[in-house]
């Protein structure tokens, strides 16, 4: 099934049809940003990604009604605003949220529709998260901004469909984690400290790890639950007991000056199994047995068998 949240993050096949950045500024610098909301046609962006003989009608930023003639044959590489927006300009960094449907080329059929339940997805507009095409398309369009592109799905019965998203708001997304302090934190725990720009600092406490993994809210969030099929934005930090015996940083996503995004369903089981549950806005001391880390096998500056320890902000989940 065509789901919206896997558009945003498909692989650069699938999103062929979305234009590169040179064509879509080129477009909208010879576009009338103030162009009527009741209708217009798709517009060109070059010779061989003009996604063609598509209208959408209706107000900006509501759901548009999309026409085009059955069937039709969709492309790769094929793409085109329908309706150019009239609200805030959407800029690198920025919570972008969307309503979408997708249509089969074949019969104009309805695959999936956002805006039917009231459901859009966001997802935070950077180069790191975001597919490097897709994110070429949307960054310099304005809230309301109607879009459609053709994709021709790889699978069994060779679905070809044109999805039509609408950009419909736009936000940022919190750079530490915000909630409430947790006061019943259990007091053999290893201790946490933040600087004031909310990068922790970690003492053991004395604490001595089991072969159960540990998953401590720090600051609850109130945002909602994390599924184990989510994607994350977060800043993390990770130590483990290094070659020489001390606790040891081997990464952390606050020294590279930027939050990590990744899907649950790659990480390591501890990460899994520890932020599933959770909410989105927590602070959450992970103490992840060997097992459900890189068990026997030594990493770079992570020795065979070690337990890993980490404090992780989810800041962003979709």
């Amino acid at each position: 099934m065509v789901s919206f949240k896997s558009v945003m993050r498909m692989p650069v096949k699938a999103v062929a049809a979305l234009c590169t950045l040179a064509l879509c500024t080129a477009m909208a610098a010879c576009s009338d940003s103030s162009a009527s909301s009741d209708s217009s046609s798709a517009s060109s962006v070059g010779s061989t990604d003009q996604l063609a003989g598509i209208t959408a009608t209706g107000d900006l930023g509501k759901e548009p009604t999309i026409s085009f003639h059955t069937p039709m044959t969709v492309e790769d590489g094929a793409s085109a605003v329908l309706q150019e927006g009239d609200g805030a300009v959407i800029k690198e960094g920025d919570l972008v949220c969307f309503q979408g449907k997708a249509l089969q080329a074949k019969d104009g059929s309805e695959l999936m529709n956002t805006w039917t339940n009231n459901t859009p997805s966001c997802t935070p507009m950077t180069k790191d998260t975001t597919n490097s095409t897709y994110y070429n398309l949307i960054i310099g369009k304005k809230v309301n901004t109607t879009i459609a592109f053709g994709v021709n799905d790889n699978n069994t019965s060779g679905t070809s469909y044109i999805m039509v998203l609408t950009l419909i708001s736009t936000g940022t997304v919190p750079t530490r984690a915000e909630g409430t302090a947790v006061t019943d934190i259990p007091s053999d725990l290893p201790k946490v400290t933040l600087d004031d720009s909310g990068k922790p600092s970690l003492d053991l406490n004395g604490y001595t790890p089991g072969d159960q993994l540990v998953s401590q809210t720090l600051i609850k969030g109130s945002g909602r639950e994390v599924q184990s099929t989510d994607s994350l934005t977060v800043q993390y930090t990770g130590w483990c007991i290094g070659s020489d015996g001390t606790l040891t940083q081997f990464d952390s996503s606050w020294d590279r000056g930027s939050a990590s995004s990744f899907s649950l369903s790659q990480v390591i089981k501890g990460w899994t199994n520890g932020l599933t549950g959770q909410t989105i806005g927590s602070q959450v001391l992970l103490i992840v047995p060997p097992d459900q880390g890189y068990g026997s096998t030594a990493q770079e500056k992570i020795p065979a068998n070690s337990t890993l320890y980490f404090i992780v902000d989810i800041l962003y989940a979709s």
